[in-house]
């Protein structure tokens, strides 16, 4: 009897047939099989031990073989990806020599006119990696950079997320991870650029002096505790050196672990699309073709990080020379990140100051510092959970938005946006001054205006520019593309010729929701009998905020507005559900909607319209 050929693996793989047999007595089978994505391929005999031990084949097929779309704008979280993979390469290199210590030496190396001059040994250490290590000056350049790209990366996908409302459910949980990793990015590069005890880093660890004295009644104690006496103190570089290589980034690391675990396992989400539904992905397996596009991806960053940092000078460190306590820069600005809690600084006023009960209460540094920094990641952090109660949304969505189509969810966000770029613009009014010859206190009045005004005014134009969008989908789809062509019938009318869309295009403009506010779904306020129907304490609320989201909603074309666009030549669209439901054909999907034939039949007799 042959001896019958046993698939390495996990041991449910493990089987005993007689065909088995007989097809290994006939033909000898290979050590393993290229196609692992088959239930029946076998593992490379160098990976059998490792799955007979961990039994890991199961894992190992079910996350090769897993589907990810393939859309660029998914590229955005892996910028910060790799970023953050450089980051973490580049600084453990720059460890090796990085002294953190605020001990005395006197300069004595090769850059000479700094040449007898006392620091500290962290800014000497600096230079020796600028000046003495071979390639240190490019590696500190490329960590910086990339520490950089990792907080842009961060923002960038941030913000895709949030338009395309990628943060529902399921991935509430997933939104408030991606937020607080956005927070301690700030804060680990916050302490990166401190270390190097230069008279522009000292310049940002004596702002954050004052940010934690303007701290109600515990400003003091939380001074000398952090810095381990008065400032500058002799200790807070070798406390902020763990936690800029050890605490912060082992959080980091773990929370992004976590992070691709949640994006993983419920799947991804995707754009609408022809076949693409909730419960369904379109695109790639992770085996060969992701990978290969993830690996080349990552050399892209790579290459382009490298480039930006041999060719852009960033944190000269000699330019400024060591810190001293006794000086200050003047245009001194923190890394981007940082700016909107520096222009909020500069445009609060002074009157926030003042005494009471013996004590003196310095809200004027406390609400754009230590009030507003938490605020602004707790606002991110709630919002999927805000939107939730209001819209009352409780479904699963893999499906992502057009920005358009959630216009007060696009509004808000780019509001938000017009925020934060007055206040960065308000960090550098003294250099806009100077270079603009203005007088510094008008520019900070026009910037308080700004900060109340420009957001609302930004808020109706982008809403107003959704909606106008919406519409324009709406009328292209009812009526195809405008072609220019004018054609004269028979009976002497004249109109233009509109070119159908195919159903491919059309998909991706009908395919959304229209929510309707929870007022309009809840029914009457009173039972049948006349009895006020029992509500919540925040029932009004909640329908005030769902009315303000959505009443102004432009419903997607039905396909019945789209047969009789096209059955019936109707220029106007039909405006209401209750219009298009006198349709017969109603209820059925967009896509087997008639229409293309009449088109082409209407082109032919010269009767579209």
């Amino acid at each position: 009897m042959s001896t019958n050929h046993v698939p390495q693996g996990a041991g449910h793989l493990r089987a005993e047939t007689a065909t088995a047999g007989a097809a290994t007595a006939t033909a000898p089978q290979p050590g393993w099989s290229p196609d692992q994505g088959s239930k029946d391929a076998t593992f490379p005999k160098a990976l059998v031990g490792v799955d007979e031990r961990l039994g890991a084949a199961k894992m190992m097929r079910w996350g090769l073989g897993k589907v990810f779309p393939d859309h660029w704008s998914f590229l955005l979280g892996e910028i910060a990806m790799y970023s953050m993979i450089i980051a973490l390469i580049t600084g453990t290199f720059l460890t090796l020599w990085f002294v953190p210590s605020m001990g005395h030496v006197v300069y004595d190396g090769s850059y000479v006119p700094l040449k007898g001059v006392a620091m500290s040994e962290a800014y000497a250490s600096t230079l020796d990696i600028s000046f003495e290590v071979k390639g240190g000056l490019l590696i500190r350049q490329l960590h910086h950079w990339s520490a950089l790209f990792f907080i842009v990366g961060i923002a960038v996908h941030a913000a895709r997320v949030f338009f395309t409302g990628a943060f529902r459910k399921p991935r509430e949980i997933n939104w408030v991870i991606g937020v607080v990793m956005s927070l301690l990015a700030c804060i680990e590069g916050f302490a990166g650029y401190s270390l190097p005890d230069d008279l522009l880093s000292g310049t940002g660890i004596r702002a954050m002096n004052g940010f934690m004295m303007s701290a109600p009644v515990i400003g003091t104690w939380m001074t000398f505790f952090v810095f381990g006496g008065e400032f500058p103190g002799e200790s807070i570089i070798t406390r902020l050196y763990i936690a800029h290589v050890l605490l912060i980034p082992a959080i980091l690391v773990g929370l992004f672990v976590a992070h691709l675990i949640l994006i993983v396992l419920p799947k991804h989400t995707q754009y609408p699309g022809p076949g693409r539904t909730n419960d369904n992905v379109a695109g790639f397996p992770v085996m060969p073709v992701y990978a290969a596009k993830a690996g080349g991806f990552f050399f892209v960053v790579f290459g382009i990080t490298a480039l930006v940092s041999a060719l852009v000078q960033i944190n000269p460190v000699w330019v400024f020379g060591p810190y001293d306590p006794t000086q200050v820069t003047a245009g001194s600005q923190p890394d981007f990140y940082m700016w909107f809690s520096d222009g909020a600084l500069r445009l609060l006023p002074g009157w926030l100051e003042f005494e009471l009960w013996g004590t003196t209460w310095s809200f004027n540094i406390f609400l754009g510092s230590l009030l507003l920094l938490p605020l602004v990641w707790l606002i991110l952090g709630v919002y999927p959970f805000v939107e939730a109660w209001i819209t009352g949304d409780k479904r699963e969505h893999h499906l992502l938005q057009r920005p358009r189509n959630a216009p007060v969810r696009t509004a808000v966000g780019m509001a938000a946006i017009s925020m934060y770029l007055v206040l960065a613009l308000a960090c550098i009014n003294d250099i806009l001054a100077i270079k603009l010859h203005l007088s510094i206190n008008d520019l900070t009045i026009l910037f308080r205006v700004l900060f109340f005004v420009l957001p609302v005014v930004v808020f109706f134009v982008v809403k107003r520019l959704c909606l106008s969008l919406q519409r324009h989908d709406r009328e292209t789809v009812l009526h195809g593309w405008e072609t220019g062509r004018v054609v004269r019938t028979e009976e002497g009318r004249f109109f233009e010729v509109h070119a159908p869309l195919d159903e491919y295009t059309r998909w991706s403009l009908v395919e959304y929701e229209t929510p309707r506010p929870l007022g309009q779904l809840d029914g009457a306020p009173t039972d049948e009998h006349g009895v006020r129907r029992p509500a919540g304490p925040l029932t009004g609320l909640r329908n005030a905020l769902s009315s303000f989201y959505y009443k102004d909603s432009i419903t997607a074309v039905t396909p019945s507005e789209l047969a009789a666009a096209h059955h019936h030549g109707e220029h106007e669209a039909l405006e209401t559900p209750e219009e298009a439901a006198r349709i017969d054909q109603h209820g059925a999907p967009v896509s087997e909607a008639p229409g293309d034939d009449y088109y082409t039949k209407g082109l032919k007799a010269g009767r579209h319209s």
